[in-house]
């Protein structure tokens, strides 16, 4: 299948410089989304309640106000809120006050993929999902650039879905690099595939199987959280910026060779059926309700787990070598 791809020429930014936006939710995406719209002209309307987030779309010339209040009578609804908590809110807060004819704009489509979220029907349901953090979302912007992103049409009862989230993937920048059509399904299931088999899942527990590896055989921490943790960024970048091969191209002949022949040994035959059966759990929707009633239930689970890293010699080890490159410590603070 060839991919079809927007971009500048193919939006129309014009259409939402007359419409009412709220942005729901001013966490890391939402800000990006909001700051993006308002600097390409468009109104934004911040919906959040009172809190750190609220005090910071204030501190960006926001007036945050409550979400029946945001919601009733605008024309584009983007809900930016997250994933576990954002049907309970949808459900009290933002669907009684919605309009007959209003827009439903998601970022991530978890809640319409797995039903916790049921759209009314004489609304449009789209969604623009950015490839990438709301930090860069917004920095990729102001330096005139823009960060990819997926488009998605669930309901387009006004036959002009497509053309309103074309405009909302403009307003925030995401024309000037690609945007392409996919389903909430496709969009959901990849997401969630690779948080938890590479990005964010397979990456953690691999770097910390590996940095135990040298621990225990002896070699100090801190050398062992440089060569399987620390050195990790620049073969992200290459890969990043120049691919598979790119990035073979400008390592040693002696990794590329280690690469190429234990590399297998680790992703063996049976952990690419484990992949399969994380991927079954995606698309059945058995992880979404396993996190949705983990969350419900107090995350009790989620909590001690979130904890159990915090102070282990892999955390440490880090610890002491990121203090040998102090400008990290800004570029952290800069970032929040």
């Amino acid at each position: 299948m060839t991919l079809h791809i927007y971009r500048e020429d193919d939006a129309d930014i014009g259409l939402l410089r007359e419409a009412r936006v709220a942005v729901i939710g001013y966490g890391n995406q939402g800000r990006a989304h909001a700051l993006n719209l308002r600097d390409s002209g468009i109104s934004v309307s911040i919906g959040q309640r009172p809190g750190p987030s609220a005090d910071r779309a204030a501190d960006d010339g926001f007036e945050p106000k409550p979400l029946p209040e945001v919601t009733r009578g605008a024309d584009l609804v983007i809900l930016t809120l997250p994933d576990e908590s954002a049907a309970t809110v949808y459900q009290d807060q933002i669907a009684p006050s919605l309009a007959d004819r209003v827009t439903l704009g998601f970022v991530h489509g978890f809640n319409i993929r797995y039903e916790f979220i049921t759209p009314p029907k004489p609304a449009d349901v789209i969604m623009v999902a950015p490839k990438g953090p709301g930090t860069l979302l917004r920095s990729l912007y102001v330096e005139g650039k823009g960060l990819p992103a997926l488009l998605a049409i669930r309901q387009d009862i006004s036959g002009r879905a497509r053309q309103t989230a074309l405009a909302w993937a403009a307003g925030i920048g995401s024309t000037r690099a690609g945007v392409v059509q996919t389903t909430f399904a496709d969009e959901t299931e990849t997401d969630l595939f690779g948080e938890q088999v590479v990005l964010c899942g397979g990456l953690t527990a691999l770097t910390k199987a590996a940095f135990d590896v040298l621990v225990e055989a002896g070699y100090e921490p801190e050398f062992a959280y440089l060569e399987c943790v620390h050195e990790l960024k620049q073969i992200a970048d290459l890969l990043y910026e120049r691919g598979l091969s790119g990035m073979r191209d400008r390592i040693s002949n002696t990794a590329e060779y280690g690469d190429l022949t234990r590399g297998p040994r680790v992703i063996t035959p049976a952990v690419r059926e484990e992949m399969k059966r994380i991927l079954q759990e995606i698309r059945s929707g058995t992880f979404a309700r396993e996190w949705i009633e983990e969350y419900k239930s107090g995350a009790r689970a989620f909590k001690k787990l979130h904890n159990a890293d915090a102070h282990t010699p892999y955390e440490q080890a880090g610890a002491v070598v990121r203090s040998l490159m102090p400008w990290l410590a800004e570029r952290i603070k800069s970032d929040e």
